[in-house]
């Protein structure tokens, strides 16, 4: 046994402790590949400190530059007392955001966020432009490498801050630029007037979450978007022509809470309230809200997150003074969104016999599946789902957090391809689901017909989101197949049938595709691993011309030792994310219909010249 005395006691510097200890501080690391991996987290805390600015009425434009993978926020608020600077970036738990007068309802409250965008960078300079005079400082992983003297200048006054992630920390980062974008869109939804240039691209907004939903809607809506607004509180929703999923967007003082929290439990009761007092009926919560996509901001005193990433909201009250007469966030939602939206449905009676009629099909079709659904429950206790289905990672018995920001399920198929992944996996975190042999084809089936496939059965069990995804129990879906012409089918039909059942998965963003290397090349000191024709011819100079080269066709070809590199600190994920512009309905009918015809020849007049060159590349390797 270790001893344990005086000699074990350590005190680190700040620096040093958000350096040793990050995922405290900003919550995975990742490279970039997920909408929640630290470099976005770094670039939030910097940002939300010049939207403070904004709404204390002190500057509307922000402009953000990301060149080589530094990046420059500048904004035109105050600035930072100049005899303060160094200390407000490098000093924890100093700020002006402890004094609430200062500010009321800031993002930022805890004191640390552009400190530890300061430590977790190889180079950080922060300039504070203050009536005529700025000051400038420079640092590395948190340390002062230069303090400027003040100087004179002309500039406007305001802050700009640069900074590159330290790549020790974050291994082959890279910003992704429609992450960063949907980043910089939520930001002026929420400010209205805000005006933020990004890369020379400008964005702003007029109404709000209006807009917000605009932009996130890919199918039919059965009515125009409601959209109300009172005091600390606005909100916007519709329902889509889809017949299944939730999907919210709530915010905090402009934070996106991406795990809800208080607010976004007052606002869907808030919701089922409204419908049933204008009904008088007591429909059911689910079918009120079935296909619903609905955003909501409030502006809170002294918020309090469960974690210093924010992304879930533990506050039970709107403000923090006047203790006996304090407003409860529960209480002061739902009456708002309760009171407007009935009102809104008395206004507009064809907008309220649209949601009538589709709450009742709603609760057909669930009271249809309702005896399945019980029926499938004592399957699936009869069923050793761990033993059979699902090597399940160890997090959730650890945790009060499900969606811990590294769960993750691996979904694959193959004996193979399972053994693979399970032995390579981390099993604290990491999860498996093998599938057996291609799932079902679900377009256009009904949640009854689905109900009754043991596959899918289990998977939603796995996942537990049977009743909608705030149970869900990791926050990574990966879809881990061969990348072959049976993988890819594979692929497809999983994607079908999230996109048809549970698509408020793919836009809260927990949806992925595992890449994994097509090629290893290697020669007697090094060994390449490859994930493109282009990475191939790389690594074939790089190793020499006599280089071994390796095509792998499947994931069980791939050793578990070699797998563990794959899907530990340098996985690659492709996002699944859902442009604007595609109908989801549209995008499923034409890749899985009965429109085969249209399809060949789509495939015929577009991948026959790359089906070839293939070919003939696969027989000169075998």
């Amino acid at each position: 046994m270790a001893e344990y005395n005086e000699e074990n006691i350590r005190t680190l510097e700040w620096n040093q402790h958000i350096r040793t200890r990050p995922g405290m501080y900003i919550g995975r690391l990742g490279d970039g590949s997920a909408h929640d991996d630290g470099i976005y987290v770094l670039l939030k805390e910097v940002i939300d400190n010049s939207i403070d600015e904004f709404m204390q009425g002190n500057g509307r434009n922000i402009t953000i530059q990301i060149e080589d993978e530094t990046v420059t926020v500048r904004d035109y608020g105050r600035g930072i007392p100049l005899g303060k600077v160094i200390d407000c970036v490098a000093k924890l738990n100093t700020g002006a955001k402890y004094d609430s007068e200062t500010f009321q309802r800031s993002i930022g409250m805890n004191g640390v966020g552009v400190k530890a965008v300061n430590a977790l960078s190889s180079r950080f300079v922060v300039e504070s432009i203050r009536d005529g005079q700025l000051k400038r400082a420079e640092f590395s992983e948190g340390k002062l490498i230069a303090d400027h003297p003040l100087q004179p200048t002309t500039e406007w006054n305001g802050t700009r801050v640069s900074f590159t992630p330290d790549n020790s920390i974050f291994p082959n980062y890279h910003f992704r630029t429609d992450y960063v974008e949907k980043m910089i869109k939520y930001y002026t939804y929420l400010n209205r007037n805000l005006i933020i240039t990004l890369n020379g691209k400008k964005y702003t907004s007029k109404n709000g979450l209006a807009d917000l939903l605009a932009d996130e809607i890919n199918e039919e809506t059965l009515y125009p978007v409601v959209h109300e607004a009172e005091g600390d509180c606005e909100f916007a929703l519709t329902h889509t022509a889809g017949k299944y999923g939730e999907v919210y967007f709530t915010f905090v003082n402009g934070q996106h809470t991406t795990q809800g929290g208080t607010h976004q439990q007052a606002f869907r009761e808030g919701i089922v309230k409204a419908v049933r007092e204008f009904y008088k009926k007591d429909y059911d919560p689910a079918d009120i809200r079935n296909s619903i996509i609905a955003a909501l901001t409030i502006r809170v005193q002294e918020p309090v997150f469960e974690s210093q990433t924010k992304t879930k909201l533990g506050s039970i009250y709107m403000d923090t003074e006047n203790v006996a007469n304090r407003r409860s966030i529960r209480t002061y939602v739902v009456e708002i969104v309760s009171r407007l939206l009935n009102n809104h449905l008395h206004r507009n009676p064809e907008m309220a016999n649209v949601l009538q009629n589709h709450i009742q099909e709603a609760e057909r079709e669930r009271k249809q599946i309702s005896s399945i659904k019980k029926a499938n429950r004592e399957k699936i206790k009869k069923i050793s789902l761990n033993n059979n289905k699902l090597r399940d990672c160890t997090v959730h018995y650890n945790t009060k957090d499900a969606l811990n920001a590294e769960t993750t399920l691996f979904i694959t198929e193959g004996d193979s391809a399972t053994g693979s992944i399970t032995k390579s996996r981390n099993p604290k975190t990491q999860a498996v689901f093998s599938l057996r042999g291609k799932p079902l084809n679900t377009f256009n089936l009904s949640k009854a017909e689905v109900y009754q496939n043991n596959e899918f059965n289990l998977l939603q069990a796995a996942l537990n989101i049977e009743d909608g995804i705030e149970g869900l129990r990791y926050n990574n879906i990966v879809i881990a197949t061969d990348a072959d012409v049976d993988g890819m089918h594979i692929r497809l039909l999983l994607l079908t049938y999230f996109l048809q059942f549970f698509p408020e998965l793919i836009q809260t963003g927990h949806l992925y595709i595992l890449q994994t290397p097509l090629f290893r090349v290697r020669n007697t000191k090094r060994t390449i691993y490859c994930y493109s024709e282009e990475e191939k011819l790389n690594a074939i100079t790089a190793c020499g011309s006599k280089a071994e080269i390796t095509r792998f066709k499947g994931l069980g070809e791939i050793s578990p030792d070699e797998f563990r590199g794959f899907i530990g600190e340098n996985i690659r994920l492709d996002p699944v994310i859902l442009n604007k512009d595609i109908q989801i309905r549209n995008l499923l009918q034409y890749y899985m219909g009965k429109n085969t015809a249209e399809r060949f020849q789509f495939i015929s007049e577009n991948l026959r010249t790359d089906i070839d060159t293939m070919e003939v590349q696969n027989l000169k390797e075998d």
